[in-house]
């Protein structure tokens, strides 16, 4: 009994500890966004994606949000949906393994073991590069800043797999977001906002029994330039 208790306690003490330093920090994590690809491009206003990230930050009393991606041909440029400023943020691999090529499951594992490498990632916003992490954080919060944005920025990663089983495949941003978790708030937060990411699909995505049924057809769809909408 007296285990079970001092694990309690832990538990609690690490939840506290992980619940107040959210509040203070400058992300708030939220998790995973979308499924599969409804629309290309990505994101964009009046985006299905779009609507709900928004919907996400007037939750959190936010004037703006952040979504992560692998770095794709798109520029990421911020933009409103309604009064919420949306930021786009891309990590660049410097290794190699994204978004188009199949999953390094070894290279995964360490990551999630030992944090991702510092150097390792470039980052892209607004069609501009940045060689490290600080100074893509300073240009996120600058372009929050223009909006009036105050407390932490809610944090998604997209989410969209545009293979695979999206139930399995954690999609567009994945590493991205675990990384940033990791620097801000460390190992412990970012294994947990990650796993409790996963679930936010499941809890508040409208679409997510249209998705899941159709992926393959919209998986099809969009890398055939079937959903080109813009």
């Amino acid at each position: 009994m007296k285990w079970q208790l001092i694990v309690v306690l832990i538990l609690i003490l690490t939840g506290s500890y992980l619940f107040f330093s959210t509040l203070i920090g400058p992300i708030e994590p939220m998790g995973r966004l979308g499924m599969v690809k409804l629309a290309n491009p990505d994101m964009y206003p009046g985006h299905p994606h779009s609507q709900l990230l928004a919907e996400y930050a007037h939750g959190k009393g936010s004037k703006s949000a952040l979504v992560v991606h692998f770095a794709g041909d798109s520029g990421y440029q911020h933009y409103m949906e309604g009064d919420v400023m949306i930021i786009e943020m891309a990590f660049i691999d410097t290794q190699g393994t994204g978004a188009e090529g199949p999953t390094n499951y070894l290279d995964s594992l360490k990551i999630a073991l030992f944090g991702v490498p510092d150097g390792r990632y470039k980052f892209k916003i607004d069609g501009k590069e940045f060689s490290n992490f600080n100074s893509a954080m300073k240009y996120v919060n600058q372009i929050a800043a223009q909006n009036g944005q105050k407390g932490p920025i809610p944090m998604v990663w997209h989410g969209t797999a545009r293979q695979g089983n999206p139930i399995f495949s954690q999609g567009c941003g994945f590493p991205l977001y675990f990384y940033i978790v990791w620097k801000y708030y460390g190992p412990v937060a970012a294994y947990y906002y990650t796993i409790k990411g996963m679930m936010l699909p499941y809890l508040s995505l409208p679409y997510k029994n249209f998705e899941l049924q159709h992926a393959s057809e919209l998986q099809y769809y969009y890398v055939h330039d079937m959903l080109n909408y813009q």
